[in-house]
């Protein structure tokens, strides 16, 4: 690779980045620096440089970051000849969201046929992805790039992304950050700038000033002249290369200057349209030879630099703007392209406008149906701007609002709730909600995120009680998980009443009242039945359902609420509802005790989040880590929890501390995790505090969990619940006849975890009261069923209990999971149960060669050749 001055250890860089592709170990870079550094330039070099490459690429454009898959269509431009090649779901994936089908993409779909279509591409050689000005790539283009670029390190396939700093994260690509070039490599670009003799004074001055980014040393001689240079000019301030392409500008005449305003307002490069136009505002091809340095007119149309298209923007008049906008409308095709003239011609309206602001509305329908949820929310702010009718513009505000908060933009999304103006009450209400979903999403600020949910309940309360009463129970949901319960419960006193028949939503909203105001038992007798139900209740709010059914001791009901979910989202094709489902019934499946199951659930669920862009929902990780038992794993896991996942930390790190015998530890994590009151794992902190208390002599504290627990076992009246009600029972009495009732009742239930803890309190028991055969086969029973569960802190302590008791528990076998990562399992899973490389990579999101090389590192890891050895391993099926 030809070099660059002063960018040889960024160029060796890239190089050793083509050379891994060609070899089949493919990999992305991303480029990142501050304006004018060199970011093009580069990546310009690396494309000119990978000899034998098909080099494909795609620029982001400032004016396009609204428009779904722009970028991606750009980039898979050259090879959509491939498609005929790929499977039928996968090329009409990439057809939706092209426009060239009809539909609304799906993103997951649409990443994996776009990493099928560049597979397919590389077969005949190696292929090389560059991305320039990727911090105007549009969201579903940059999604899906980043998802590609994750997912090529067994393909011929080299990706290089080139964005601003402050451009969005890709994931956690590898990043090459450009600095400044250092005083003599400035000094070389410098001297090739300027062919005359330069003041020394003068040339200090710039390259002090440029700070060695590389466009501002070339810019600043251009902008003031040898002569001014030679003078002793005196330099701009900040933003020099800014100012270098504004004075560019200003200095054409005033024709040039229309034709560069029309380039600008025109993201496509299109020329035929550009041409268009500016024959509309009688302009001809000779304008364009005076702005030659700035803009190439060619077949297409390229500005010198994304900084200079920028400027040639803002430092046109409002008039002429809005002359290149109309102009750009007026020759744009209604029908082949509907929305980029709708846009052209709000840009084109000096004030509001009801038929431009129908036709942006319009466009927004559209959009939303091609899953553009960001342009759908730019057309709708925009139409909302244009529209005089109060109540109209109101609407379309709120509608713009709900849009920016589905897409993250949090910010431009409360900037439109706080600016809405209505007297409509159901407008006032929905406006309420927004900021509660807004609170809610942001887990910050002063208000809680129920208090504008509990507004809208109170102004709907006569004019709609139904979806009063749905507030009210919205209100809940959100303080159940939060945290937050006791504005709720006080206003949810006030509810309209339910409709005869009841539905399920009106049974649930009236027994949360009961139960935080008469008690779990009073309101058991409603509560409970529905909670096991299926009632659609559940389908509409899973999370309330299964954290009810966590604080009732209903296992039965968590894991059909995780069941149900789970199908309805892999049914519907909903990766938001998908992964809820997944990290639900991945924690249950942690507590019947099968880790294997558990960490094939989470590994899908991460692989969607990574997917999708996400975050992952670490709760399941958390409740694996604390029954698992490593203490250094575990540990280390909670430490990196955020802030709000802190109570699922106290209740982990009590069970794990209860598991290593460390009590003290153990008692303080549970108090916390019972202090906050949060419905469902402060219940399952309880009979953690009731051991630890009870070892720790705190008697008294120990009685007061016990009840608290037994309230809600005899609410649920399950034998999950039953059961570890009566070993905590048993802890605080000594009874053995609880013992014995806790064994009985856990034996027959699907919680194996708390069946084996069962069995090793009633044995470390008989231990201490000196029946020390008897404490042998309930210590033997527990060692057996902890290690062969892998809860292997459980497992040790039952270990030094039998021990104590002259009998040495056997030696644990190890799993093969034991040396798997998670994805790991979860491949070695799909695999040991007969499904093929194919298959496994579309459920986790990855190319079938990359599934290769998973399995290459699994047969290494647990010495064996074939996938057949995988079917007889312990701990894989």
């Amino acid at each position: 690779m030809n070099a660059l001055v002063g960018r040889r250890n960024e160029i060796a860089r890239f190089d050793a980045l083509l050379e891994a592709a060609k070899k089949g170990r493919g990999g992305a870079l991303v480029l990142r620096g501050e304006p004018g550094i060199g970011k093009s330039a580069l990546a310009s070099q690396v494309a000119q440089s990978a000899n034998g490459f098909l080099v494909m690429r795609a620029s982001g454009a400032e004016f396009e970051m609204e428009l779904p898959f722009a970028a991606l269509h750009q980039l898979c431009a050259p090879i959509l000849g491939h498609m005929t090649a790929m499977p039928a779901p996968y090329r009409r994936a990439l057809e939706v969201a092209f426009g060239l089908d009809s539909g609304v993409p799906d993103p997951l779909r649409v990443g994996v046929a776009t990493l099928s279509l560049l597979a397919e591409a590389a077969r005949d050689r190696p292929v090389l992805c560059v991305i320039d000005d990727a911090h105007w790539l549009d969201r579903a283009s940059a999604t899906t790039l980043a998802f590609l670029a994750r997912r090529v390190s067994a393909e011929r396939i080299a990706v290089v992304f080139a964005a601003r700093e402050d451009g969005p994260q890709l994931g956690d690509l590898p990043v090459l950050t450009l600095g400044g070039l250092n005083e003599s490599d400035a000094r070389a670009l410098l001297a090739g700038a300027i062919r005359g003799p330069l003041d020394a004074r003068v040339r200090d001055r710039i390259l002090a000033e440029s700070r060695g980014n590389p466009l501002a040393l070339l810019e600043l001689p251009r902008t003031a002249g040898l002569a001014g240079l030679a003078g002793g000019f005196d330099l701009p301030g900040p933003g020099v290369i800014e100012q270098s392409f504004r004075a560019r500008l200003q200095a054409l005449p005033p024709h040039a200057r229309l034709l560069v305003t029309i380039a600008a307002a025109e993201p496509l490069g299109d020329a035929g349209l550009l041409w268009r136009a500016a024959g509309l505002l009688g302009l001809d091809p000779s304008a364009g030879a005076q702005a030659a340095s700035l803009v190439e007119f060619g077949t297409r149309i390229r500005f010198s630099h994304p900084l200079a298209r920028s400027a040639a923007y803002e430092t046109a008049s409002p008039e002429d703007r809005r002359r290149a906008h109309r102009a750009l409308a007026t020759v744009t095709d209604p029908v082949a392209d509907p929305d980029r003239r709708a846009w052209h011609r709000a840009r084109a309206a000096a004030g509001p406008d009801e038929e431009i602001a129908a036709e942006l509305e319009g466009s927004a329908t559209r959009a939303e149906a091609r899953g553009g949820i960001a342009a759908a929310a730019a057309f709708l702010e925009r139409s909302a701007a244009l529209t005089l009718v109060p109540e109209l513009r109101a609407e379309r505000m709120i509608a713009a609002a709900q849009a920016k908060l589905s897409v993250g933009e949090f910010d431009a999304a409360a900037e439109l709730i706080s600016a809405v103006r209505s007297g409509d009450p159901r407008q006032a209400a929905r406006i309420d909600l927004l900021r509660g979903r807004l609170s809610f999403a942001r887990h910050r600020g002063g208000e809680t995120p129920a208090t504008p949910v509990l507004s809208a309940a109170s102004r709907l309360a006569e004019v709609d009680p139904a979806w009063s009463r749905a507030c009210f129970l919205d209100a809940f949901e959100m303080g159940v998980l939060a945290g937050d319960l006791g504005q709720v419960v006080a206003a949810a006193q006030t509810a309209p009443p339910a409709a005869e028949p009841p539905t399920g939503s009106d049974i649930v909203l009236d027994s949360l009242v009961e139960m935080f105001t008469r008690g779990h038992e009073a309101a058991a007798r409603r509560l409970g039945p529905i909670v096991g139900s299926d009632d659609e209740v559940w389908a509409g709010r899973p999370s309330l359902g299964f954290v009810l059914a966590g604080e009732l001791w209903d296992s039965g009901a968590m894991y059909g609420i995780a069941s149900r979910t789970v199908a309805a989202g892999r049914d519907s094709g909903s990766f938001h509802l998908l992964p809820i489902g997944l990290a639900m019934l991945a924690t249950v499946t942690v507590h019947k005790g099968d880790f294997g199951a558990a960490m094939e659930m989470i590994s899908e669920e991460e692989a969607i989040a990574e997917a999708t862009g996400a975050a992952p929902l670490i709760y399941p990780r958390i409740h694996l880590a604390a029954l698992r038992g490593r203490r250094e794993e575990a540990l280390k896991l909670f430490a990196s929890v955020p802030e709000h996942m802190t109570l699922s930390v106290q209740w982990a790190t009590a069970v794990l501390h209860n598991g290593l015998a460390d009590y003290q530890a153990a008692g303080e994590a549970a108090r916390l995790a019972i202090a906050r009151g949060y419905v469902g794992l402060s219940a399952l902190a309880l009979p953690e505090l009731v051991e630890a208390a009870m070892r720790g002599g705190h008697v008294a504290e120990a009685r007061a969990a016990l009840a608290a627990l037994g309230e809600r076992a005899r609410a649920g009246r399950r034998p999950w619940g039953l059961g570890v009600e009566a070993y905590a029972r048993a802890l605080v009495t000594g009874d053995e006849k609880c013992y014995e009732q806790a064994v009985d009742l856990l034996d027959g239930c699907s919680m194996a975890i708390y069946g084996a803890r069962a069995y090793l309190l009633y044995g470390e028991w008989l231990r201490r009261q000196g029946r020390r055969r008897e404490a042998r086969n309930r210590l033997r029973t527990a060692h057996e069923m902890f290690a062969d569960l892998g809860a292997e802190a459980f497992a040790e302590r039952a270990a030094g209990e039998l021990r104590a008791t002259g009998e040495h528990a056997r030696s644990r076998t190890a799993q093969a999971s034991d040396r798997l990562t998670m994805q790991e399992v979860h491949i070695a899973r799909m695999v040991a149960e007969g499904a093929t490389s194919k298959e496994v990579a579309a459920k986790l999101f990855l190319s079938p060669r990359t599934v290769d090389a998973h399995l290459r590192n699994i047969f290494r890891k647990l010495g064996i050749t074939s996938r057949k050895q995988l079917r007889g391993l312990p701990g894989i099926r």
